[in-house]
C-alpha cells in the first residue's frame, strides 16, 4: 500500500509493506532504473547513493535497538529522491515511519516540511535519524561509562557480560557508521546537488555531517575504550587467580611435610619412639615447628 503526503506538487510517499505491484507502479510512474527496484526487494544492501539526471536513490543503514533494549541492530532506510517527491520504500527504521504517521495526522505541519522543495523533507528526515541515531550512541557511550566504574566490582560474571554486550555493539556501530561517511560527504562537497540552490542547503547538508562525524568520533573512541576496559577486566581476573594459586600453592607447601610425617607414623611399622607415651606429643611439636618455619622462610622472601 502507497501512503502520500501531498502539498501542492509534493509529495512524499511512503511504501512501508510493498508489493510487486507498488514496484511496478513507482518504476513506469517515475521511470526509476530497474536495478534500483531490485535493491528495494533485497534486505542486504551496502550503503550508497545513486546520482541519475532526474533524481537520486539513497540506501542508508541507521542503529536501533533490538526488542529487549540490548543489542545494537542496523536497520535500512531506502529512497527515491526527486524534484518534486520523496519516496520512502520498504520496511524503514522505525523513524521513517513515526516521522510519516506525524505528518500525516498533523497537516497544518505540512506547511513547514513542505516550505522548500523535496530537499527540506530529505533533510527533516536525514535529522531526525541522525539525532535518534545520537541519542543511540551517547546510550552505548554510557553503559561503557557504567562499566568503566563497576570493573573492580565483584561480579565478574556479569562485569565480563556487560563488556561482551558493548564491545558487540560498538562492533555494529561501527560496521553501520564507517561505510556511509563517504555517502554524507558527498552532500557536503557538492557532488549532491539537490534540487534548491546549493547555498541554501550547503549549511544543513554540512550541520548533518558535522553531527554524523562527532558520532563516528565517538564510537572509534568507544571501540579503543571497551578494548582497554576488557584487557584490563582480563588482567585483574589474572592477578585474582594468580593470588589464589599463590595461596593453595603456600598451603599446599606447608601441608606436604605435615602429611609425610603424619603417613610415616600411621603406618603399622614400629618406629622410633613409637611406643612411647609422648610421642603425639613429639609428633605435634615437630609439625608446628616445621609451620613456623615455612611461614619464617616465606615471609622472609616476601611472598606472604
Amino acid at each position: 500500500m502507497i501512503d502520500t503526503l501531498e502539498l501542492g506538487k509534493l509529495k512524499w510517499l511512503h511504501v512501508q509493506h510493498p508489493t510487486n505491484e507498488d514496484f511496478e507502479h513507482i518504476q513506469v510512474k517515475y521511470d526509476f532504473h530497474p536495478l534500483d527496484i531490485d535493491d528495494c526487494r533485497s534486505y542486504t544492501q551496502r550503503p550508497k547513493i545513486d546520482i541519475y539526471d532526474d533524481y537520486y536513490f539513497l540506501i542508508l543503514h541507521f542503529p536501533h535497538f533490538d526488542n529487549l533494549k540490548r543489542f545494537v541492530k542496523a536497520q535500512e532506510v531506502k529512497i527515491f529522491w526527486g524534484k518534486d517527491y520523496i519516496i520512502t520504500i520498504g520496511r524503514s527504521h522505525w523513524v521513517v515511519e513515526d516521522l510519516f504517521n506525524y505528518y500525516k495526522q498533523n497537516p497544518d505541519a505540512l506547511n513547514d516540511l513542505f516550505a522548500k522543495s523535496s530537499d527540506a523533507i530529505l533533510y527533516n528526515l536525514l535529522n531526525r535519524l541522525i539525532n535518534e541515531s545520537y541519542l543511540l550512541v551517547t546510550r552505548v557511550g554510557q553503559e561503557i561509562d557504567e562499566i568503566n566504574r563497576e570493573l573492580f566490582d565483584t561480579k565478574p560474571e556479569q562485569t565480563i557480560e556487560k563488556i561482551s554486550i558493548a564491545r558487540r555493539n560498538v562492533i555494529q556501530l561501527n560496521t553501520i557508521f564507517k561505510p556511509q561517511l563517504r555517502v554524507f560527504h558527498k552532500f557536503e562537497s557538492g557532488d549532491i546537488k539537490g534540487y534548491e540552490s546549493t547555498e541554501d542547503m550547503e549549511d544543513y547538508w554540512g550541520n548533518i555531517l558535522d553531527v554524523y562525524q562527532k558520532m563516528w568520533d565517538m564510537i572509534e573512541d568507544f571501540e579503543e575504550l571497551t578494548y582497554s576496559l576488557s584487557q584490563t577486566f582480563d588482567s585483574v581476573q589474572a592477578n585474582k587467580t594468580n593470588e589464589t594459586m599463590k595461596v593453595l600453592t603456600l598451603i599446599s607447601t606447608i601441608s606436604l611435610p605435615l602429611t609425610f610425617v603424619t603417613s610415616l607414623y600411621g603406618m603399622n611399622l614400629f618406629l622410633p619412639l613409637a611406643d612411647k607415651p609422648y610421642a603425639f606429643a613429639l609428633i605435634m611439636g615437630v609439625c608446628v615447628i616445621l609451620i613456623i618455619f615455612f611461614l619464617y622462610v616465606f615471609k622472609k622472601k616476601k611472598w606472604i
